[in-house]
């Protein structure tokens, strides 16, 4: 058996309030009409009606069937969420490890390269040609270490790698 949760003894709200639903419970058991309840609570009769509405509109709604068991909550649908996106931030990173330990054992790299042909390309013959000049001036003074100042005719091969 489930625990009995146990009952308020009392009845919660404003002394109004409750005077008020004592009025509107004893004009629904013929204790007394209805213009003497709104005599009695100094409304008019319209008023009256609209206060007895509202009491049976929520007698109504009180003794509506309640789902079973824990209702969840937008806090709760949070931190299921939260919990699902590190579980999967997991699995992603074990999948990337696995996935750099394959390429690793066939020999692929790790991570594509970036280089493009075209922004390596222009630094590159950049880079050769100032090393040219660089052999240039160095052999300049003479290749015999003399240092008369003889112009040595430095010739260079075509680079294997560019096209033109």
């Amino acid at each position: 058996m489930s625990p009995v949760k146990p009952k308020p003894k009392t009845l919660t709200g404003s002394r109004d309030a409750k005077r008020a639903a004592a009025v509107v419970l004893e004009v629904l058991s013929g204790l007394m009409g209805p213009s003497e309840g709104s005599e009695t609570l100094g409304t008019s009769l319209n008023r009256y009606y609209e206060l007895e509405t509202r009491a049976l509109q929520g007698l109504v709604t009180a003794l509506e069937p309640r789902p079973k068991g824990r209702q969840r909550t937008p806090e709760d649908a949070i931190r299921a969420l939260e919990k699902e996106k590190e579980k999967l931030e997991r699995e992603l990173t074990r999948a990337q490890t696995l996935v750099r330990a394959a390429q690793r054992t066939i020999g692929l790299p790790s991570k594509p390269s970036r280089k493009s042909t075209k922004a390596r390309s222009k630094p590159k013959t950049r880079r050769v040609h100032r090393g040219r000049k660089a052999v240039a001036r160095l052999r300049a003074p003479g290749e015999d270490g003399s240092g008369h100042g003889e112009v040595a005719s430095v010739t260079t091969a075509p680079d294997p790698g560019r096209t033109r």
